[in-house]
Order: structure tokens, then C-alpha cells, then sequence
């Protein structure tokens, strides 16, 4: 029987991705106080412009249950098991809703298989683990196999990525204005990562300037590179082109890797603003 993968729109996976694997995207959405998109129907540029403008974070939201529903249930009529796999369950209820979903839909459809997964990670580190998995799917593998693919990507996958600016973090509420004005101050830039135990992001190192900040992630791959080699590689950005292309081009000139840009979205964006460099890697 075949498997049908869902994840949702923090993957941030390509367009291109989705169709070649057939991949369906699930979109949590955004909410100014004037005005409320879907994350896969806003425009990135608008919107981070919109924050630089006002001064207003926005909040998130997960998508309604109603949307799982409907997209899980398609796919059991057509007699497709389902593998759903989302953002970290301690950074959105979005894993939860959909656990809660399938416990309905398992009673009308007692004979199928579902299997939703908790990242515990985003972007591209959660992306990653959805690709995987569903060229699995798309190779005719089992959903045993799917569900096992996935998890291979997650035992390894790595993300590690540098704020420009500390005034979304303290705006956000996740760092104190006297840090954030000293930071400022001191050019300190956080190396921020993702903790694949626990789900929750956390603070790596310090470094001082954006420039020592990539060197030392680069040198956090680096080490993995001599131990376990490496993958896959993916640059993120948050409107930062040129920062995303010049470290693409050192990481091409480094591995003989593939290495795909991929901008960072308004849920994710909105913690860390505008200039955000980082890189997603599977060892």
C-alpha cells in the first residue's frame, strides 16, 4: 500500500521538492494586529518589511484541525497509509493537533496505518527528515520503511544559525533589553541551534561579529565532516541573498556537496529577523 507524506509549511522545502515527492504542505499562518496571512501565501519580502516598518512581532498559529482532517481523510479514501511529520511539539501544537486528528480518524478508517512524528526541530532540519522519507514513499517502501527513514535523518541532522540582529529576540521576549543593548554594543552575535532531544532552540556560543559567528559553524561542521562525513547540505537566509550566496560558495568550494539555498519563512522568521544566516546539515 502506498504512503502519503505530510509535513507542515516550517519545512520550508521547495516548491520543486514538494511536487517531484508529492509532499503536501499543511500551512500554519501569521497575524499582525491589521492583517492575517497563510505562511505559504504571503510574500517574504512584505512581510519582514512590514515588521521593520511598524515595530510589531507578529504571533503565529497552527492550523485549524479541520485542515488535518480533511488532508489526512483524502488520503485514506484513496487507500494510502499516512506519515505526518511536523515541527517540534515544544514550539507549536501543531504535532499535537494532528496526533489528535488521527486518533479520530483511526475510527472510521480502523484498518489503516498513520504515523505522526515529532521532529523536534524546523526549517530545513525538520524539511530534511520529510524528504527523506518520502523518497522512501516514492521508491514504493512500506510505511515501516518511511517512518524509519525519517528517523534516520533526525539522529543526524544538524542546525545551527546566526541572528543579525538581537532586536527580534528581545522584542520576542526571548532575550532581556539590558543583553540585547549590550550585545548591540559589544557586535555579539548568538549561535543559536536546535536541541533534537528536547525540541526547543537554544544558545550554542557566543561570537563576536557575524563573520566569526559563520567561521565557528563552519567549524562545528567541519569536525562532523572527519568523523561521520556528510550529506546533505542547505543554506538558510532571512532576506539576506548575498550573505546565503557567499557562504553557499564557500561550503561548494569546501564539500563535494550540492548545497541548496532555501529563505527561512514568517513563522520561523519572525524570532530572529531579518539578516539570519545558517545552514542545515545531515552527517
Amino acid at each position: 500500500m502506498s504512503v502519503k507524506v505530510f509535513t507542515d509549511s516550517t519545512s520550508y522545502i521547495s516548491k520543486e521538492m514538494q511536487e517531484e515527492l508529492h509532499i503536501e504542505i499543511i500551512p500554519l499562518s501569521v497575524h499582525f494586529s491589521d492583517e492575517s496571512f497563510i505562511e505559504t501565501e504571503v510574500d517574504y519580502e512584505y512581510f519582514y518589511q512590514k515588521i521593520e516598518k511598524t515595530g510589531e512581532i507578529p504571533t503565529s498559529s497552527q492550523p485549524p484541525p479541520g485542515q488535518f482532517f480533511a488532508a489526512f481523510k483524502k488520503a485514506l479514501s484513496r487507500g494510502e497509509h499516512v506519515v505526518g511529520i511536523f515541527i517540534s511539539s515544544t514550539m507549536s501544537g501543531t504535532w499535537a493537533t494532528a496526533l489528535h486528528v488521527k486518533k479520530q480518524l483511526m475510527e472510521q478508517y480502523p484498518e489503516a496505518r498513520m504515523e505522526i512524528i515529532d521532529s523536534h526541530t524546523n526549517c530545513m532540519a525538520l524539511g530534511l527528515q520529510v524528504v527523506e522519507a518520502a523518497r522512501v514513499a516514492k521508491a514504493g517502501g512500506n510505511i515501516d520503511a518511511v517512518v524509519k527513514a525519517a528517523q534516520y535523518i533526525h539522529d543526524r541532522v544538524h542546525f545551527y544559525f546566526v541572528p543579525e540582529t538581537l532586536e527580534y529576540l528581545r522584542k520576542g521576549g526571548r532575550i532581556g533589553t539590558a543583553s540585547a543593548l549590550l550585545g548591540t554594543l559589544l557586535n555579539i552575535r548568538p549561535i543559536l541551534t536546535v536541541d533534537m532531544a528536547k525540541g526547543m532552540t537554544h544558545l550554542l556560543e557566543k561570537a563576536r561579529g557575524t563573520s566569526n559567528a559563520v567561521k565557528r559553524m563552519l567549524y562545528l561542521m567541519e569536525e562532523d565532516h572527519q568523523k561521520y562525513g556528510l550529506k546533505e547540505i542547505i543554506v538558510h537566509h532571512i532576506n539576506a541573498p548575498e550573505k546565503a550566496r557567499q557562504l553557499r560558495q564557500t561550503l561548494v568550494d569546501r564539500y563535494a556537496l550540492p548545497v541548496s539555498i532555501l529563505s527561512i519563512g514568517p513563522v520561523i522568521g519572525l524570532h530572529t529577523g531579518l539578516g539570519t544566516i545558517g545552514m542545515v546539515y545531515v552527517a
